[in-house]
């Protein structure tokens, strides 16, 4: 089953409050209602699609924990990989990255780099400072 971004982000905020003394539940319940910061990027990658899914699921996995599986069949044309990572102040802010890893016709791939983050009062732009880290540690 493929959970939304926001089912994700409100998951992770209620986690963080009921293991800080908190009402997970109703952390789970403002997080619903806050604004999302959301980054994209474009990417090319100078590799077979395959090394570059490698390559992508490294990084994410090095930058945090799988949200679903991820299986590299051969023949596939496009592969999404997510993960949760921690942004903003401390890392405690949870940001969903995913990655959409597609041939580029070329013999490369391309990669569509998302992050998303929601903001309270105090704006840090987690998913957009996120998406750039990330887009960074990808380029060959």
């Amino acid at each position: 089953m493929d959970r939304s971004e926001d089912e994700i982000l409100a998951a992770e905020l209620a986690a963080l409050g009921a293991a800080s003394g908190g009402s997970g539940r109703l952390t789970r319940l403002v997080a619903n209602l806050m604004r999302k910061n959301v980054h994209e990027i474009g990417l090319v990658v100078p590799l077979p699609f395959e090394d570059a899914v490698r390559h992508v699921a490294d990084v994410l996995g090095r930058a945090g924990r799988a949200v679903g599986p991820v299986h590299v069949e051969p023949g596939m044309d496009q592969l999404t990989i997510r993960v949760v990572t921690g942004g903003g102040v401390g890392g405690l802010n949870p940001v969903v990255v995913t990655a959409v890893v597609t041939h580029d016709g070329d013999g490369g791939a391309k990669v569509g780099l998302r992050a998303a983050a929601k903001e309270g009062l105090i704006k840090q732009r987690a998913g957009e400072k996120t998406a750039v880290l990330l887009a960074a540690s990808l380029s060959i």
